[in-house]
């Protein structure tokens, strides 16, 4: 009789990580959500270029010499008229917008509107001062803000969908006692360490689609130069989140181990929540402030929105993101070995909420 071998533990922590992955991609609501998702990065690259490449530039009639001089501005679209006439029959019947027309004043031409003085086309046709700015790397706010946001919802909405799925799954398992079968046949430890490799690996990867997506969608509407600016963020990103997820996953599946039902849930996850829901907060309302970007930088729960946004802005040196992945990584593995030893001893305990200090007694 052949005689039954338990698997290696790396075996088996693979093993249960493809249960995870398999159970979460059957999973129509996962599939959707996660469609959704890449729909509106996509949607939140392309159309703001789109949008802003369809705007149209205001129509003119020119007449004799002020033709080439409206033309070599570039920021009209011109009409040429023979005769002054002929441009302000074009403005009655509002084929264009204006019509400019040789003049007697300084500028050497006259403008022509229907009813109204046409502002749009005077700025246009105003000569502006030289600007010089006292800080030539500042950066757009507006764009600044999307970045942070963009950071900040996708960390925010990818850490909560998948560490509330681990916790979800702990909870089921114990209710359904599957928890003792798997138990019977793998290490608690193993069983812990399956469920966070494989939905780690599913939220990495679609922190990767979503980067990619967002490259392609930025090279597609010719933003070049866009994406060399917030490219290396967004590599910092993922790696800061591949981090950051391994510590929040432990932290969501030693907390669901603590209860027996699903209406328990929220009150034991609630913490592991909050942890989530402040970095994304922060970095929304304070993305221009220095001082908190820095320590958000070197707190590992907002590390991975907070480093990522300081390599945008260029206020980081070099080795800050390897010194905060340094304390991060320590971190994460502190908060593992820490869930370990709660999921391990709440686990088969069912019934009443188990206290953290029991959970963590031998």
């Amino acid at each position: 009789m052949t005689r039954y071998q338990s698997p290696s533990p790396l075996t088996a922590t693979w093993l249960v990580a493809e249960r995870e992955i398999r159970m979460r991609l059957r999973s129509k609501a996962f599939l959707i959500s996660t469609g959704i998702l890449m729909l509106v990065v996509l949607a939140g690259v392309v159309l703001p270029s789109v949008l802003g490449g369809n705007s149209s530039l205001p129509k003119v009639a020119a007449v004799g010499e002020a033709v080439s001089s409206v033309e070599q501005l570039g920021t009209l679209d011109v009409t040429e008229a023979a005769s002054v006439d002929e441009a302000e029959n074009l403005v009655r019947s509002e084929d264009v917008d204006a019509a400019i027309v040789p003049g007697d004043g300084p500028t050497g031409y006259t403008v022509i509107g229907l009813d109204e003085a046409p502002s749009d086309i005077i700025a246009a046709l105003s000569v502006s001062p030289p600007v010089q700015l006292l800080d030539e790397n500042g950066m757009n706010p507006g764009l600044v803000y999307i970045v942070a946001l963009g950071f900040g919802l996708v960390f925010f909405m990818s850490a909560i969908t998948f560490g509330s799925t681990i916790a979800q799954s702990v909870v089921e398992e114990k209710q359904t006692r599957i928890v003792e079968i798997l138990m019977s046949t793998v290490p608690v430890r193993v069983l812990l360490a399956g469920k966070i490799l494989g939905n780690s690996l599913l939220a990495f990867g679609q922190i990767i689609i979503i980067a990619l997506l967002a490259g392609i969608g930025l090279l597609a509407t010719g933003q070049d130069i866009l994406l060399a600016d917030v490219g290396p963020s967004i590599v910092w990103f993922a790696v800061f989140f591949a981090a950051g997820f391994v510590l929040l996953a432990a932290l969501f599946a030693a907390a669901a181990a603590l209860v027996s039902r699903q209406e328990d849930l929220g009150s034991v996850t609630s913490p592991v929540t909050m942890l989530i829901m402040i970095p994304y907060f922060l970095v929304i309302f304070f993305n221009d402030n220095p001082l908190v970007l820095s320590i958000m930088s070197y707190v590992p729960f907002s590390a991975p929105v907070g480093m990522p946004m300081r390599v945008f802005l260029g206020s980081a040196e070099w080795w800050e993101p390897l010194l905060s992945l340094a304390i991060l990584l320590t971190s994460t593995v502190a908060v593992v070995a820490f869930g370990s030893r709660v999921y391990a001893n709440g686990l088969l305990r069912t019934g009443a909420r188990v206290k953290l200090s029991d959970a963590l007694a031998k």
